[in-house]
């Protein structure tokens, strides 16, 4: 049976248009059963990571490796990411140029993006908007249809109302222009039709590892309690990898910008 089951394996990662082989762990089956390529795929997958040198991005990366996922981590820098394994490939690419992406998009059953651009008073932030372009340019080309990214909450910016005085009135104006190009992007992404997508929103950012604690969700900008005030102000990074994860196998928010937050 363990031959027989390898064998599919193989069949399934030992493409010639790879170039590095995925390792991966069976998954537990009862005794006597054959796994078939369609519940292998539901386990095992080939993935594009955008923003792997961030501080989500590495969470991401760690437990996309843990599940057995085959990554390619596309970087502008290869220096700032240190992991190294088996399974996980590291390229140097233009984020902004589809021509770039292609040849690393090629193959993947998914980009999860968790890339992130830092704030400009003056001249306002496009990376958001011009990478998802290239992005969706490249995907196009490969025939590549699923894309995750991470933006945040409060991207619409009449969604603010009902947050603290102290995120009202000073957190988002002073990171308004990221927001701002955030929302830009989610807007161009509710226009594609031809590209399955999900928005995952999260609030602030704590630099902690993944919980087991269950999530909150919400179709909008934020997510709110009974009284619609927002629950809680902040979820760990390694939580929000996990549920980026999550998806690739849940078709519950395809199309949809979903805010998140653990209990």
């Amino acid at each position: 049976m363990r031959t027989r089951v390898h064998k599919l394996y193989q069949q399934l990662f030992d493409s010639r248009e790879r170039m590095h082989v995925c390792t991966v762990a069976l998954p537990p089956t009862p005794s006597g059963a054959i796994l078939d390529s369609k519940v292998l795929s539901r386990y095992i997958m080939k993935i594009a990571v955008l923003g792997a040198t961030g501080q989500t991005g590495q969470q991401l990366l760690k437990q996309a490796l843990q599940q057995g996922h085959c990554v390619t981590a596309v970087v502008r820098n290869p220096g700032k990411l240190t992991l190294t394994h088996e399974n996980l490939k590291v390229v140097e690419a233009d984020i902004f140029s589809e021509d770039c992406l292609k040849p690393h998009f090629k193959g993947q059953d998914a980009v999860l993006s968790c890339l992130g651009f830092p704030i400009s008073f003056f001249y306002g932030v496009t990376g958001y908007t011009q990478s998802m372009k290239a992005a969706l340019n490249a995907m196009r080309e490969v025939k590549v249809n699923r894309i995750i990214t991470m933006t945040s909450w409060y991207t619409d910016p009449d969604s603010g109302s009902n947050s603290s005085f102290l995120i009202r009135f000073m957190l988002l104006p002073m990171i308004r222009s990221v927001l701002n190009n955030m929302y830009e992007m989610e807007n161009f992404l509710k226009q594609t039709d031809d590209i399955n997508w999900t928005v995952v929103r999260p609030p602030g950012l704590k630099n902690m590892p993944t919980t087991a604690n269950e999530f909150l969700t919400h179709e909008g900008y934020y997510v709110p309690d009974e009284n619609g005030l927002p629950v809680g102000q902040s979820v760990s990074r390694g939580d929000v990898a996990r549920f980026m994860l999550s998806l690739l196998s849940d078709n519950a928010w395809m199309k949809k910008a979903v805010a998140i937050i653990t209990k």
